[in-house]
């Protein structure tokens, strides 16, 4: 008679669950850091809800092999909202195309919101609304960090800065786990900063810092002996504006013709509270307007610019059809006076 032992099989099982269930139990209650902009989801590969920005930082609720739950909270202004009856879920996106979701009031965007998405009430402010709710993101789009570290934006891991002015300048030193290094606080990740990597920073903005990272690169000439740019100075205008997902990102170069130097209010809920910009029109007047977000170390370099004076811009395209205007808004990179 043969008998069949089934011993052998139960260990097997084990073998295989014990480093998934360890995994959770290692994931759960950690913080973590989106290392590129990415959909967020009401359940695993479930109805998408919005999309997170590259920097983003979170704490890990549950774990599986492939997915992360978080609890996601930030702020939505309140026009963009209507009440609803649905339990704990009283809010819903009710505005057309989305809105974005911010970490302050009218402060830096953390990520955008879709249209139908059913929110919780945390708290309440003129014009302003706290809101959670828990939703799940692809595990590879996620870098973790050690458990009980600050989930907080204000104290996210990223740089500690040195003790003190080397050469008139300030001086930061890149802490113990990479840290992504993006086009601006709500933008797309640049590249990742190895751990203890020295950064002289070039202005603050809040607890963000604008950052110079001095290092080699691979970039071989082609036959001609020029350097292929990754500027375009193809785009139009309204290239731009008939479909502003395909260009976000992207650098571009315009002729434009300065108009004025602004700063955002909180209407404008594309820009940071408070933020400058350029109001410029592209060609002759008759084309449509141009934003360009200045950073605050090229502030007196705007300030400078005459009224009707005719600049070219190098920019990132932050969006290609503000909420506000439906107008492109661009990240200045370059600006150069052109001499007629």
């Amino acid at each position: 008679m043969i008998v069949y032992s089934r011993r052998p099989r139960v260990r097997w099982v084990l073998c295989i669950l014990f480093p998934l269930f360890a995994f959770v139990d290692f994931v759960e209650g950690q913080s973590a850091t989106l290392t590129k902009e990415e959909n967020f989801r009401a359940e695993q590969n479930g109805t998408l809800l919005g999309q997170l920005r590259a920097g983003t930082s979170l704490e890990v609720l549950e774990a599986t092999e492939n997915w992360l739950r978080f609890d996601l909270e930030g702020w939505v202004w309140t026009r963009s909202l209507r009440a609803i009856d649905r339990g704990n879920l009283d809010l819903i996106v009710s505005v057309a195309g989305g809105e974005n979701l911010r970490g302050t009031p009218g402060g830096e965007i953390i990520g955008r919101l879709e249209e139908g998405m059913l929110l919780e009430t945390l708290e309440r402010v003129p014009d302003w609304v706290r809101v959670r709710r828990e939703v799940w993101v692809w595990r590879r789009s996620v870098v973790l960090f050690g458990a009980n570290l600050p989930v907080d934006s204000a104290e996210r891991p990223s740089l500690t800065v040195s003790s003190g002015l080397v050469d008139g300048g300030e001086w930061a030193i890149g802490g113990s786990a990479e840290a992504p290094i993006l086009s601006a606080p709500d933008g797309d990740t640049l590249a990742i900063s190895a751990p203890s990597t020295n950064l002289r920073v070039l202005a603050r903005e809040g607890n963000w810092a604008r950052v110079r990272l001095e290092g080699w690169i691979w970039l071989p000439q082609s036959e001609d002996g020029r350097v292929r740019a990754s500027i375009r100075t193809d785009v139009t205008l309204e290239s731009v504006m008939s479909s502003p997902d395909e260009f976000r990102g992207e650098v571009i170069q315009w002729d434009l013709q300065f108009i004025s130097l602004e700063r955002a209010e909180v209407i404008r809920t594309d820009f940071y509270a408070n933020e400058p910009f350029l109001l410029t029109r592209m060609g002759a007047g008759d084309q449509g307007f141009v934003y360009v977000a200045i950073p605050p170390e090229r502030l007196q370099e705007a300030q400078g610019l005459s009224p009707l004076e005719r600049i070219r811009v190098v920019g990132r395209v932050r969006t290609g059809s503000a909420r506000l205007t439906g107008s492109p808004i661009l990240e200045l990179l370059s600006l150069d006076r052109i001499r007629e």
